[in-house]
């Protein structure tokens, strides 16, 4: 399958190189503004990069098409200027892929992170909100929410005057006053999301702290006349003892972090890494909880059972690793995507291209 897709995108880019090269044979540069241009308007609405940059790099003067700022070349000076920036586009659409192709040309970049178009700014651009399918490209409103504060903050990062960050548009609005404005019902989703969600975990977790917490003092076996366990020798009984411990550890950090969601102020910033991490903790912790008190019960059970059903062991291990792994399959894709989107590597980055700057 992955090898039929790196056929495919190898096709695709031959037949993109092919396409680009005969049409600069041609040596008609209007044609090749008119085709490469509209080609460029296309694929950074669907982010296809790649064409992206081989266009440039078959006729680097189309990185400008669009801008009727910059004069164009002597063949095509009489060509009609169609109101378009590349890197405007990228961040309109949210194409990360093409931004961080754009953000390696570092004149490009300089020079449109600084320009205005109808008295908004980039930073304008990234205050509104994405298109949705570009917010659905992750799960839940929390996420999504955190995904647009990250492309505000890193545009934020080009703007090369401070003054931008308080620059009117026509509706006499700043930038993160538009963002505000622009992402409050993503807000309320987002709260709302994060809600649900700690809730329900907050009841699970609350439920292990309690059966724990009674199985540290109603051992397997009972106590001696001098209070000490009857199993304190067995080393499935250190194992019970464990498990036990690192449960009712677990699950009390998991509800304290959900509590932390469940109590916080929700706003915007809050987002972006403080609310992530608590349920990225929180998810974690219930985890750990869960799969410990699953060792917890079935070694007690086959402390009780020792004696007379020896073979109890193994079919305990694989009956207790059913919730375990049923949790799994639930909930941690939905971990992954936290940790990705919180620790992992940010989506803008350089890309290995072959674009000299």
């Amino acid at each position: 399958m992955i090898n039929d897709m790196k056929v495919n995108d190898n096709k695709r880019n031959l037949l993109v190189k092919s396409i680009c090269k005969v049409i600069i044979e041609k040596g008609n540069h209007e044609k090749a503004w008119k085709i490469l241009g509209s080609a460029i308007v296309t694929a950074v609405k669907y982010g296809v990069h790649e064409l992206i940059e081989e266009c440039i790099l078959t006729y680097p003067f189309i990185i400008w098409y669009g801008d009727d700022e910059y004069r164009l070349p002597d063949q095509v000076q009489d060509c009609q200027p169609y109101k378009f920036n590349l890197f405007i586009e990228a961040i309109r659409h949210r194409q990360e892929r093409v931004f961080n192709l754009v953000y390696q040309m570092s004149h490009h970049k300089v020079f449109v992170a600084t320009r205005h178009d109808d008295k908004e700014n980039a930073l304008h651009i990234a205050a509104k909100l994405a298109p949705t399918h570009r917010l659905h490209v992750v799960t839940g409103a929390a996420l999504q929410m955190q995904r647009e504060l990250q492309w505000f903050q890193e545009v934020q990062k080009l703007i090369t005057r401070l003054s931008y960050e308080e620059e009117l548009n026509n509706d006499g609005k700043t930038p993160r006053m538009l963002f505000s404005d622009e992402h409050k019902q993503l807000l309320i989703e987002g709260q709302q999301w994060m809600k649900d969600t700690a809730s329900s975990f907050t009841v699970v977790a609350a439920l292990i702290v309690t059966m724990t917490f009674a199985a540290a003092f109603t051992l397997p076996g009972g106590n001696q006349d001098n209070g000490i366990p009857m199993f304190l020798n067995f080393s499935t009984f250190m194992l019970f003892i464990i498990s036990d411990a690192i449960a009712l550890f677990s699950s009390s950090t998991s509800v304290l972090m959900f509590l932390g969601i469940l109590t916080s102020r929700y706003a915007e910033e809050d987002f972006l890494y403080a609310l992530p991490n608590r349920l990225t903790i929180g998810l974690i912790s219930l985890f750990i909880s869960l799969t410990a008190t699953m060792i917890a019960f079935s070694s007690a059970l086959a402390l009780m059972l020792k004696y007379k059903v020896t073979w109890i062991a193994t079919p305990l291990v694989i009956a207790t690793s059913i919730p375990v792994c049923f949790f799994g399959l639930l909930h941690f894709p939905l971990l992954v995507e936290l940790v990705k989107s919180t620790y992992g590597k940010s989506i803008f980055h350089q890309q290995n291209t072959q674009m000299i700057h």
